[in-house]
C-alpha cells in the first residue's frame, strides 16, 4: 500500500495537470457566460502546457550543450541530457494560447456590442427571435 501512495504522491505534477484540465473542461461545458468559457479554455490550455513541460523534465539531467573538443572520440550518453523539444514546442503553444485568448476576447466584445449580453442563452433567444 505504501508503494502505491509513494508512486501517486511522487507524480503530483501530473495530478495537478489533470485537476486543472478538469476545471477548465468543466468551465467550458457548464458555464453559460462567454467570458467564463474563455477563461475555462485558457485554464485547459495551460494544463496541457504544464503537462508537456513536466514530461520533458528528468531528475539529474542537464541541458544538451556539448563542448567542442579536439578529441572527437568522446561518446555522448543521451540519458544524461534533457530533451529540449517539449519545452520549445510549449513556447510556441504559449504564444498560440495568448493569441487565441486575445482574438476570442475581441470576438466576445463584438458579440456584447451587438447583443448587449454575454450570456449564451440570451444570445440564442435573440437569434431565434430575429
Amino acid at each position: 500500500m505504501s508503494d502505491l501512495v509513494v508512486a501517486l504522491v511522487g507524480k503530483y505534477n501530473y495530478w495537478l495537470c489533470v485537476v486543472l484540465m478538469m476545471i477548465g473542461l468543466y468551465a467550458v461545458i457548464t458555464k453559460k457566460n462567454l467570458i467564463k468559457k474563455l477563461v475555462g479554455m485558457n485554464i485547459f490550455q495551460t494544463s496541457i502546457i504544464l503537462f508537456y513541460v513536466s514530461i520533458g523534465c528528468k531528475k539529474g539531467a542537464t541541458i544538451p550543450i556539448l563542448e567542442h573538443r579536439a578529441d572527437h572520440s568522446v561518446l555522448v550518453d543521451a540519458t544524461h541530457y534533457i530533451n529540449p523539444l517539449p519545452h520549445v514546442l510549449m513556447l510556441t503553444a504559449i504564444v498560440v494560447s495568448v493569441s487565441t485568448f486575445g482574438v476570442a476576447l475581441a470576438l466576445a466584445l463584438k458579440v456584447y456590442r451587438k447583443h448587449k449580453t454575454l450570456e449564451e442563452d440570451e444570445i440564442l433567444m435573440q437569434l431565434r427571435s430575429e
